[in-house]
């Protein structure tokens, strides 16, 4: 069968579960959403308008894209769920991307990202490291985070599955992959993972990890976004890490924002930072699209 032909049957296959999901009697559960700071409540009525208008785009974006949740593995006791976007009207097998939430899991936080993404000409699949649960405070947070961290070799194994299915079922030509916090310095793992198969990796404010053996492995392009005032990863971490990494002469990017803290890239956090959170996205859109996509002919 042609990869045409294999791409039809993945959408026809999507298609069909997003109309079973709509013809479900029960209303769809939210995912936990974490509240938003007071200090943002200042100017609730412009508040609200940008809301509309997001709403709005955000509602045009999924018009276009066909998104559903799909079981992409399987854990010891359960299958790994995870949230599929990509455009409906791919007709040939396009990049994809593997995305990683942040500490407080797989929320429709994550999952607007991911529409996002899909609308740039990707399959984006958000993983779940958490099975199926989220957190809306940070005490929440951090013993799912725990948990992970204690079992490091079951994140791995989901992480890897999820290469594999955009690989094999989606057919991905080339694959990617982007995390934030929590998820940022686990897009890292999956490259240390992944060395000679990942095509791109990007991580934002994430754990700094590896020797430079581990590193020396790294082939893939690599992108990363930093705070001049995180104090959870100092800027000499930041600059010893890329330094270390040119220093095996591999291609790489880390830029630091001097004036963001961490998490700035999160826009319901009290660290947003709208011009490092607009910049890095356009810098990660066009890194993707370098590394990810067909060059013109």
């Amino acid at each position: 069968m042609s990869s045409r032909n294999l791409v039809t049957s993945f959408l026809a296959l999507l298609a069909a579960a997003a109309l079973a999901a709509c013809s479900r009697s029960e209303a769809p559960t939210p995912a936990a959403a974490r509240p938003a700071p007071a200090a943002q409540s200042a100017g609730a009525a412009a508040g609200a308008t940008e809301a509309r208008d997001a709403g709005a785009a955000e509602a045009q974006t999924k018009a276009a894209l066909l998104e559903q949740e799909v079981a992409y593995g399987e854990a010891k006791k359960r299958n790994l769920l995870g949230f599929l976007a990509m455009p409906s009207d791919a007709a040939e097998p396009l990049p994809g991307i593997i995305v990683i939430h942040e500490w407080w899991g797989l929320n429709d936080n994550v999952k607007t990202i991911t529409r996002r993404l899909a609308a740039e000409g990707y399959v984006a699949l958000a993983v779940d490291l958490y099975g199926g649960s989220t957190a809306d405070t940070p005490e929440k947070a951090q013993k799912l985070m725990a948990a992970v961290v204690n079992d490091p070799d079951a994140a791995r194994a989901n992480l890897k599955q999820a290469y594999d299915y955009l690989d094999k079922y989606a057919l991905a030509p080339r694959i990617g992959s982007i995390g934030w916090a929590f998820g940022g310095g686990w897009s890292l793992q999956v490259a240390l993972m992944l060395p000679d198969d990942l095509d791109a990796m990007v991580m934002y404010y994430g754990q700094i990890v590896g020797t430079e053996p581990q590193l020396a492995t790294l082939s893939m392009p690599m992108l990363g976004f930093f705070g001049g005032l995180d104090e959870s990863i100092p800027v000499k971490d930041v600059q010893k890490f890329r330094q270390t990494l040119f220093k095996l002469g591999k291609p790489v990017e880390m830029l630091i924002y001097p004036n963001a803290k961490h998490a700035f890239a999160d826009p319901s956090g009290g660290n947003y930072d709208e011009t490092a959170a607009n910049d890095s996205w356009q810098k990660t859109l066009t890194f993707f699209a370098d590394n990810l996509k067909p060059k013109p002919r």
